[in-house]
This record gives structure tokens, sequence and C-alpha cells, in this order.
């Protein structure tokens, strides 16, 4: 399972997405979303960790913290077809 990181700055990098995650253990992969056209961060991210375990505890510590002046937004990722029919 992943995580989904919202509410990023657009000058984070994902070597700085993965060092803020790996003080709540090891992360397997991080992905910074970007816009095909500009190529710029869209805002948000994906994050995945070895252990279930070790994503809880990096969304408890996460989720609301102020990181690079904006308010994080993390929780699991929702599977791709589970989403509701909303654009936003």
């Amino acid at each position: 399972m992943s995580i989904y990181v919202g509410n990023l700055s657009y000058d984070v990098t994902e070597p700085g997405l993965t060092g803020a995650f790996a003080e709540y253990g090891t992360v397997k992969k991080a992905n910074v979303l970007k816009d095909r056209e500009t190529n710029r961060p869209r805002g948000f991210a994906f994050v995945d960790m070895s252990t279930d375990a070790e994503e809880d505890v990096a969304i408890a510590a996460l989720d609301g913290a102020e990181w690079m002046g904006r308010e994080l937004k993390v929780n699991k990722a929702k599977p791709k077809g589970s989403r509701d029919g909303s654009k936003w």
C-alpha cells in the first residue's frame, strides 16, 4: 500500500521527500507527480515504505505537520478503482 502526501510545496524533490519519510522507516519509493506539459510538481506525491507499521507511524507523525511552509495531508492512498466520481 502507498501513502498519499498532499499539499506539498512546489519546490519538493523526491530525495527531499525520501529524507523526510526515512525518519519513520525504510522508504522503498517516493514519487512526486509532475504536470505532463510543464514538468512542474503538482503538489502531491506517493511514498512506499517497507512495512505497513512504518507507514502507519509516518502517517501519524506527518499528517497535519508543517513541512517546507505547508501543512501536509498524509494518509493511506486509495486504490485507483475506489475513488469517487468527483474531479476534486
